[in-house]
């Protein structure tokens, strides 16, 4: 007799294949790319790699590479700076949980029940990563095309049909504290070190740190835009400070 969870499991990742208009030769790989740590936990301790963490880690540097090498093509006269901020609003948290929402991915995903009762679907970052693990599983399965045609799909489709100006005005404060996220670096510390002027004209100076390093600072006519300043100024200087170091 066949067992009707197994049907049901199969059918839906059929439909999930459908969307993404790929098949996957090995659909392990898909369904690895789609259990929680949480379901694997509750499964009793099974090996180590039976869920979606490992497929995450490489779908961020996939990620990474297709949308830097789409923006560059697509953008030829913008600057770094500009590139480096329309990138970190693409590969954002807020971003891939769109793109998550749009493949419906929530609905397949494996979850502890634990996860499932809290709501674990609609979660921001679970959504996040689900989108990079599974970005991971398509290079995996059939090399970097079909990645990059759900890349273009999910998250590039609309700087292609609006443009890069409302992506290069970013929030520069939650932008970089994505960035920083994404490569669990310690969260942006934001220290006022002068206040000068009349009460009714002052101008603030604000230090950006992370960590022990002292990244930029920023000074503005409230803190709140001296800290966006800084802000910007370390979302412009963080990827060639990382690229030197190997990080």
């Amino acid at each position: 007799m066949r067992d009707a969870g197994a049907d049901t499991v199969a059918d839906s990742l059929q439909e999930l294949q459908a969307r993404l208009g790929y098949e996957f030769r090995d659909p392990a790989l898909l369904t690895l790319a789609l259990t929680h740590s949480s379901h694997r936990n509750a499964a009793g301790a099974p090996p180590a790699g039976a869920d979606n963490e490992r497929l995450e880690f490489l779908g961020d540097a996939i990620v990474g590479y297709l949308v830097s090498d789409a923006l560059c093509a697509l953008f030829p006269d913008l600057r770094e700076g500009q590139l480096s901020r329309i990138k970190a609003n693409l590969v954002s948290a807020r971003s891939l949980r769109h793109a998550a929402e749009q493949m419906e991915l929530g609905r397949y995903l494996r979850l502890g029940p634990g996860e499932e009762k809290t709501g674990g679907r609609q979660k921001q970052a679970l959504l996040a990563n689900a989108v990079e693990a599974l970005v991971a599983a398509l290079y995996r399965d059939g090399g970097l095309e079909p990645a990059r045609r759900v890349v273009e799909t999910y998250l590039l489709r609309g700087v292609r049909e609006g443009g890069p100006e409302r992506l290069a005005r970013a929030d520069y404060k939650s932008a970089l504290q994505e960035f920083l996220q994404a490569r669990r670096l310690p969260a942006a510390r934001y220290q006022t070190v002068e206040t000068r002027g009349p009460e009714h004209r002052k101008t603030f100076t604000v230090e950006l740190w992370v960590g022990e390093r002292r990244l930029a600072h920023g000074e503005g006519a409230s803190k709140k835009a001296a800290e966006t300043q800084a802000a910007r100024q370390a979302l412009e200087r963080l990827p060639d400070i990382l690229e030197r170091e190997g990080e």
